[in-house]
């Protein structure tokens, strides 16, 4: 809207509204410029309560917490950017045949290594402790990013672990929460191979196998296929990725 010098401006009429932070509009009528966020929703009532929580803390609890959450002046991830012994422990459980087998029965699933690894952060995401959260970074190793940092998206491996998370929520809706429940198994396993076993990772290597395995699983980025010739829909994500 700042680039085209407009103006966004509304026009409510509301004569039978009584709360208006919970529905209070029955239609917003305008050009569609795709999802926004409506945090008046009926179903946003945990972020409403999530933001006064905020409010209601100390002031310099709030600011310690946000310090937290600094991101590095660079756009590419680094190994120092890392905790290379917790990415060690995912990535042993993986391609390591001793951890591979049982972390896959864990889940109830034959799974290739390169699902399991996703699998294996995505799961820590869900169950891992706020303690674990210090290398933000670490979780890009779970399915790649869309500029090719760390490594382009594998499709296939994306795919694969919607797959295995839809027919576990699916099946967690009958009743049956084995799967789900092996997701918190699998986040579990990794930490103690990391207490245990102390691996490391290489960085440099597990980035360069990525790229070297991206074909293969049909590795894709906004500089490749397709959006190469949606050069208007690209020009403008282009910059963010430059150096």
């Amino acid at each position: 809207m700042k680039r085209a010098g407009l103006a966004r401006r509304y026009h409510w009429h509301s004569p039978a509204v009584r709360d208006f932070t919970s529905q209070p509009h029955t239609g917003i009528v305008g050009e569609h410029q795709g999802a926004i966020m409506n945090l008046v929703d009926g179903h946003a009532k945990p972020a409403q309560q999530a933001m006064l929580a905020v409010v209601k803390e100390r002031p310099e609890t709030t600011l310690r917490e946000a310090r937290k959450l600094i991101a590095p002046m660079h756009h590419d991830v680094r190994a120092e950017d890392v905790d290379l012994k917790r990415l060690g422990a995912v990535l042993a459980m993986a391609y390591e045949r001793e951890f591979h087998d049982f972390a896959s029965l864990l889940l109830l699933e034959n799974l290739g290594p390169r699902t399991l690894q996703s699998l294996a952060l995505i799961a820590e995401v869900v169950h891992g402790a706020p303690t674990r959260f210090s290398d933000p970074a670490r979780f890009s190793f779970a399915l790649g990013g869309k500029d090719r940092h760390p490594f382009p998206v594998p499709l296939k491996t994306y795919d694969e672990s919607l797959s295995v998370l839809r027919k576990s929520l699916d099946a967690a809706k009958l009743g049956v929460t084995d799967k789900l429940d092996g997701f918190k198994r699998l986040e579990r396993f990794a930490s103690v191979i990391e207490q245990r076993c102390a691996p490391e990772a290489n960085f440099e290597a597990i980035v360069a196998h990525e790229h070297a395995i991206s074909a293969q699983f049909d590795g894709r980025s906004v500089f490749d296929g397709p959006m190469k010739r949606r050069r208007s829909a690209v020009s403008s994500q282009l910059p963010l990725f430059e150096e």
